[in-house]
């Protein structure tokens, strides 16, 4: 991280879309550098460093890690990028909002213009296959944004079903999908229930015959239940993306270094 380059932008405008989800716009001429992976989930890391320290961006982390006490540490979090003009030098991030607590998302609601954002990426590993007759997405607000990326890069004649797990109706928004896409909006009554999305996934629809490409990220106990009906449902792994993009119950650091341990992976 410490090698990567760094993106210093600007807040152009911050928009409440949904109760949960609040979407920063920002700027840079810069971002006409911005590597066009072609990934849908493209992915940055977003870099936070205490206002106190005074110190201006680019950092140099390694440096800062090595330097600073624990308590002042740069604090870095991964965010989908819903979109970017390059051309334009805008970059637009949805940011999951749920009360005062963590980093990034304290910070995006209360965001105003002429704010900055250090980034760096983009990362990513998914994109729709258009080869593939049938698309299978699933995931919760967390992975709204990726989902919404591909839904759009689809081809028009693309098949497929969409589910997305939503604890309130008010988090419906508009997306653009291809007409034989179907977008499932899931109201779970439960939030503790892991295996909502997995018997939604299950019920289907599921396609005749003919290849089937998922991507399925979300809460991680929730998506490993969702790698249990695809191992069922015979999928090969080559074509599936899924990851847990959080887990509950846990800060993001602890989410992060429990990746690298048994309770982590999702294989």
């Amino acid at each position: 991280m410490g090698t990567r380059a760094q993106y210093v932008l600007t807040v152009e405008s911050t928009e409440r879309l949904t109760p949960h989800l609040v979407r920063v716009v920002a700027t840079s001429p810069s971002l006409a550098d911005f590597a066009d992976n072609g990934h849908t989930d493209a992915y940055v890391k977003l870099v936070f460093v205490d206002p106190a320290l005074g110190l201006e961006p680019p950092y140099d982390l390694a440096a800062l890690r090595a330097t600073l006490p624990r308590e002042q540490l740069p604090v870095v979090r991964t965010y989908t990028v819903r979109w970017v003009d390059r051309s334009a030098g805008r970059l637009a991030i949805d940011f999951v909002t749920h009360g005062d607590t963590g980093v990034a998302a304290p910070w995006a609601m209360k965001a105003v213009p002429g704010d900055r954002l250090v980034l760096s990426g983009p990362g990513g590993a998914y994109a729709p296959d258009p080869a593939v007759g049938w698309h299978v997405l699933v995931g919760d607000l967390s992975a709204l944004p990726a989902i919404a990326a591909a839904l759009e890069s689809m081809r028009g004649d693309a098949r497929g079903v969409a589910h997305l797990e939503i604890g309130d109706e008010a988090e419906i928004v508009d997306l653009k999908c291809p007409e034989q896409v179907t977008v499932n909006w899931l109201v779970n009554p439960s939030p503790d229930d892991t295996g909502f999305l997995a018997r939604a996934l299950d019920a289907g629809p599921w396609p005749d015959g003919g290849g089937v490409h998922v991507f399925a990220h979300g809460e991680r106990e929730s998506v490993k239940a969702i790698r249990a009906v695809l191992r069922t449902r015979g999928v090969p792994r080559e074509s599936i993306s899924i990851s847990g993009y959080w887990a509950r119950g846990r800060t993001e650091d602890a989410f992060q270094a429990e990746k690298r341990e048994p309770i982590g992976k999702i294989d």
